[in-house]
């Protein structure tokens, strides 16, 4: 993959992050950050902890969050922001008070990203045995860490967000030396490496992105693991059977859709673990979850971010 992206960014209050992540994946972008300056806060005094974003996070700091999107450079800049602005004004009328934001545009080439932001993304430990390290990096484990090799390139996931960070600590909970993982959105495979160096048995992990779906081969191919299947699609059209834990690092709504069908891709006793909600939707998919017949195990939160372990009652 080589070339020229378009670099749309959402400038707006951080409550709103997880509609204008929605709205940007309706509109078939190829891969999104999210850049909080809540974030920030435990970050200021441990810098080793930053990652490309921040750069980002610094510049808009103490102002807004920003919410970017990466298309294909054939994609029209204005029809784009049009667009946006359409679904920001439908989401207003239907009494979302969004207020002030920004977007802004530019092009970037892809080998920019693949290189500078190298510098910021640095060793960090994310649970109590997980350890990524940036494929250009060494380091020796301690007793009992297991050490994940990555180079996320263009894919959602370097293990320093607060979603991932809670997914590994869930996964540390849960994950048994016979245990079958289906990771939903995998996008740069960090929960299916983790699973895997954790000890389960088998990982399936699905993206409906062709950039997530690389990324995430490349990732497993450099940790010497072959346990675990990275497929290009929907989990519903593409696997069959049923997993121990079904783990999804997405966003509320979509989180919300598949609880009804992740039940029937779960065993007896199986784990549904899901983050990337925002803590204003917490009480919805909790509500969602139990609707469909869930037992809330665990909820965590950090920052502005929640994630929930479930399975089914009576199962």
């Amino acid at each position: 993959m080589s070339g020229k992206w378009l670099e749309i960014d959402i400038i707006t209050e951080s409550k709103w992050i997880e509609v204008m992540t929605g709205i940007l994946y309706s509109l078939d972008v190829k891969g999104i950050a999210i850049e909080d300056p809540n974030d920030m806060l435990e970050k200021e005094n441990n810098p080793l902890c930053w990652d490309y974003a921040d750069l980002n996070i610094l510049k808009y700091k103490g102002k807004k969050s920003v919410v970017t999107g990466y298309f294909d450079a054939s994609f029209d800049e204005k029809d784009i922001t049009l667009k946006i602005e359409d679904k920001i004004r439908d989401l207003e009328q239907e009494g979302y008070h969004i207020g002030d934001y920004q977007i802004t545009n530019k092009s970037i080439y892809e080998e920019d990203w693949a290189n500078n932001w190298k510098k910021y993304y640095k060793t960090t430990k994310i649970g109590e045995k997980i350890v990524v390290v940036p494929m250009w990096k060494s380091y020796t484990p301690k007793g009992g860490e297991a050490v994940i090799k990555m180079d996320p390139g263009m894919a959602f996931g370097t293990g320093t967000h607060e979603t991932t960070r809670m997914c590994v600590k869930a996964l540390e909970r849960h994950v048994k030396n016979n245990s079958e993982v289906f990771d939903i959105g995998t996008g740069s495979g960090i929960l299916s490496i983790a699973a895997s160096k954790l000890g389960a048995k088998k990982v399936t992990a699905v993206d409906l992105d062709k950039v997530a779906v690389d990324a995430a081969r490349d990732n497993v191919s450099f940790n010497n693991i072959n346990n675990v299947e990275v497929l290009n699609g929907n989990l519903m059209d593409l696997v069959k059977g049923k997993a121990d834990i079904v783990v999804a690092n997405i966003i509320a709504d979509i989180i919300m859709l598949l609880a009804k069908d992740v039940k029937s891709y779960l065993k007896d006793d199986g784990v549904f673990i899901s983050s990337g909600i925002i803590k204003d939707r917490k009480d919805d998919v909790i509500e969602k979850l139990k609707i469909e017949g869930y037992n809330i195990i665990n909820v965590s939160e950090e920052g502005e971010w929640v994630a929930v372990e479930a399975n089914i009652k009576g199962e």
